[in-house]
């Protein structure tokens, strides 16, 4: 059965790429502008433009790098939270108050940072975490060294901070908690194929990867 998981993974997000498709279509109506979204952006720098910026809820993790994501990733992580299928208390506020501009400016203007090209071929990863991505068939939705995702709205994880990859894992497996979890059928069935120790080490080996993202700090960070 083991054998058969990564097969039927990628069966799975086939299916998941086709709704994404026509989600990522939806929302391509509306376009996105980058200098009104550097101006919303004022909303995000507190904990995105600050390097090495931590967050303390679930628990204490550097908040991911956005800086580089497809404009399309963040429209989709964004709805997600405002339609609180994912649940973060201050991303759901912020996420509420936006509107489908609002997102699409936002996802415009940290694109607008992505001008680095990842190596194709990451670096070699152990056995172990080697094992434990193939079980999860990581590269079929995230691409080529996990940074050419195969639908925009999917994230970039290469390069991504290790706490937080490890903390947005676990949050797939949560379930009847109103604050935290995250809903999605693929990836929670994925997750839950591992264990605690797993899981920190794909995120381990994820963070090592020479990926596009980064953070860009606002001048009043610098």
């Amino acid at each position: 059965m083991n054998q058969l998981l990564p097969t039927i993974v990628r069966t799975l997000v086939a299916a998941a790429t086709l709704s994404a498709a026509a989600l990522t279509a939806h929302a391509q109506g509306v376009t996105g502008d980058v200098q009104a979204g550097q101006k919303k952006a004022e909303m995000c720098i507190g904990c995105h433009g600050i390097p090495g910026y931590q967050n303390s809820f679930p628990e204490i993790h550097k908040v991911p790098m956005i800086s580089g994501q497809t404009a399309q990733y963040i429209v989709a992580s964004l709805a997600a939270y405002k339609k609180g299928d994912r649940k973060h208390p201050s991303m759901r506020g912020i996420a509420g108050s936006l509107t489908e501009q609002d997102m699409a400016d936002l996802g415009a203007f940290y694109a607008s940072h992505a001008n680095k090209t990842a190596p194709e071929t990451p670096r070699t990863a152990s056995t172990a975490a080697a094992a434990l991505i193939e079980k999860g068939a990581c590269a079929s939705c995230h691409g080529a060294n996990f940074s050419k995702p195969i639908d925009p709205s999917y994230p970039k994880i290469g390069g991504q901070h290790a706490d937080y990859l490890f903390v947005a894992l676990k949050a797939y497996t949560v379930e009847g908690n109103n604050v935290v979890g995250r809903s999605n059928g693929i990836m929670a069935g994925i997750a839950k194929q591992y264990s605690t120790a797993e899981m920190r080490e794909i995120a381990k080996y994820l963070a090592s990867v020479e990926g596009e993202l980064k953070v860009v700090p606002q001048s009043r960070f610098r």
